[in-house]
């Protein structure tokens, strides 16, 4: 009789669970697609999701600049107790993030949904071997900024959506080099370093060209990331995304762009932004897979959140059953790396200048032709006709090097900076010191140019250097603080130091207060040299 009791509350239990989850809709499902999720209603969702089921955990990996805490879901079966449970774990992590431009809302409703669907069971063989971390509203502060003036162009929701910055007026997604905001420290410090996702998948909606296809995506492109990561991306996952995503899913799909000139399609079709200081490309310099969603903007809101939702199943179900050559493909990226850093070569080089080129295949979009506005000028003077056109152009989103550096052993740092140190050390760098006095043949970057830009760029007038290496003697003092390129995340430290590069500390005025002496028109020494030479340190 006793059996029967237990067996009986743990049905009810069970059947209870699945009535809350089944209860549980996001804004966007109980308002059918009219209206978006605020801060409060997230958290609440979440926090009931988190009620359903011993396989998710709720934790805080920032606080805003307006005192919102960040919130990312753990979804695992079996739920890891803590991120280093993952070193020896057959399984990988893949890490969602919504919502780091807040009036492009599409990724925080599906990836709310998705958590729900994955607890109840749904897909449940995507769980066998993903771990999952789902961060549905990074910019909660931009989010709260609610008003029906904010992406006028974008077709819903009715309700208004909130705004691009954050409560600093940044750009987040122009932050992961210089790291001036609390939530992409949060990213770096509390995710990427912490649980160290072997795919990130990070949440937009389109600006853009005209075209059918209401989700569109990419990869990584920067080409001082892993070749092979790029080209694994290029003609094996994100095809095969695609193909899920249209013969599985029936959601219409192109890889994301714009034309080279939306009057003259034909000319081509370009993923244009490499630098690092995008999410994906900045977590491509860290060997590791990275997807940029964009949702097509003209296409209505229930379309948009559906299709992003059945996108991220795509990448999760490719992730999934193709974990372990996900994971065999990063370890190998991280022992080349290491390697190189250990014993650069003269043909080891880094990319300082770069240029798109088209890709192995060509791209087909179902478009349509654009119109001009009279009396508009710039980025907005297109209209969209009525007319359709399909056509299929080069797909510009292979980048390699136009003018290129030889890849060093080190980088010593002749001045001890603490924001250049914290910095480093916030992107998980390992730095060393000296533990003696060394006298070492090193290359000094000799400033000829240093010019601000003429705008203010995300609160920096970033700098345009040009100069020239100049190798010279120098003895470093014990305790002088150096970086070797031997190192996992040894791409990554040369971006940041190398003074030409063009997202490095010195572009975004790390140095500054270093470079020019009061009252002298001349340029100090960059104060980080390069070892070129493989030397005991």
């Amino acid at each position: 009789m006793k059996k029967i009791y237990i067996f009986s509350f743990l049905m009810v239990f069970a059947i209870s669970l699945t009535n809350a989850q089944n209860k549980l809709l996001t804004v966007a499902e109980s308002s059918n697609y009219k209206s978006t999720s605020t801060y409060n209603d997230v958290i609440d969702f979440i926090n009931d999701l988190g009620g359903t089921s011993d396989n998710i955990r709720i934790e805080y990996f920032a606080t805003s600049a307006e005192g919102r805490d960040i919130p990312l879901m753990i979804i695992g079966t079996p739920l890891p107790e803590k991120s280093e449970d993952m070193i020896n774990d057959d399984r990988i992590v893949v890490y969602i993030q919504a919502n780091i431009h807040a009036g492009e809302i599409e990724g925080k409703e599906a990836s709310q949904m998705l958590a729900r669907d994955l607890l109840k069971g749904k897909n449940k063989e995507i769980l066998e071997n993903v771990v999952i971390l789902i961060c549905p509203i990074l910019n909660a502060d931009g989010n709260e900024k609610f008003s029906l003036e904010n992406r006028t162009n974008q077709n819903g929701p009715v309700n208004g959506v909130g705004v691009r910055y954050n409560g600093q007026m940044l750009d987040m997604n122009r932050d992961a080099m210089k790291v001036k905001t609390p939530e992409i420290k949060g990213v770096i410090t509390q995710i990427l370093n912490k649980w160290d996702p072997a795919v990130t998948v990070d949440c937009h909606t389109t600006n853009g060209s005209f075209h059918e296809e209401p989700i569109t995506f990419t990869w990584m492109n920067n080409p001082n990331g892993d070749r092979s990561l790029i080209n694994f991306m290029r003609d094996k996952m994100m095809p095969q995304v695609s193909k899920t995503l249209l013969e599985k899913y029936n959601v219409e799909n192109i890889f994301y762009g714009e034309f080279i000139d939306r009057l003259n399609p034909e000319h081509g079709w370009i993923s244009y932004a490499a630098e690092p200081r995008y999410i994906v490309n900045y977590i491509g310099l860290r060997n590791r897979l990275a997807i940029l969603n964009e949702n097509y903007v003209y296409a209505d809101y229930k379309t948009r959140v559906l299709g992003c939702y059945d996108l991220l199943k795509s990448i999760l179900e490719f992730s999934s059953t193709n974990h372990i050559k996900i994971k065999t493909l990063l370890e190998q990226a991280d022992i080349n790396t290491i390697s190189r850093g250990f014993n650069p070569s003269v043909s080891d080089s880094f990319a300082i200048e770069y240029k798109g080129k088209p890709t192995p295949q060509k791209i087909t979009i179902k478009a349509f032709e654009a119109d001009t506005i009279p009396g508009m000028k710039g980025y907005w003077r297109y209209k969209k006709s009525n007319r359709k056109i399909t056509v299929t152009v080069p797909y510009i989103a292979d980048y390699f090097p136009t003018k290129s550096v030889r890849f060093p052993y080190a980088y010593f740092i002749s001045i001890p900076d603490k924001d250049v140190l914290e910095i480093l050390k916030t992107h998980g760098i390992k730095i060393e010191q000296l533990t003696k006095n060394k006298t070492i043949k090193v290359e000094r970057f000799k400033i000829e140019e240093l010019n601000p830009s003429i705008r203010l760029n995300q609160g920096h007038y970033t700098n345009q250097i040009k100069g020239k290496y100049i190798e010279e003697t120098k003895e470093f003092p014990i305790g002088t603080y150096f970086v070797r390129t031997s190192q996992k995340l040894g791409n990554l430290a040369a971006y940041l130091l190398e003074p030409q590069a063009d997202d490095g500390l010195l572009k975004w005025n790390f140095f500054d207060k270093y470079l020019v002496p009061q009252w002298y028109p001349y340029f100090l020494p960059y104060p980080v040299y390069r070892l070129v030479e493989k030397i005991e340190l």
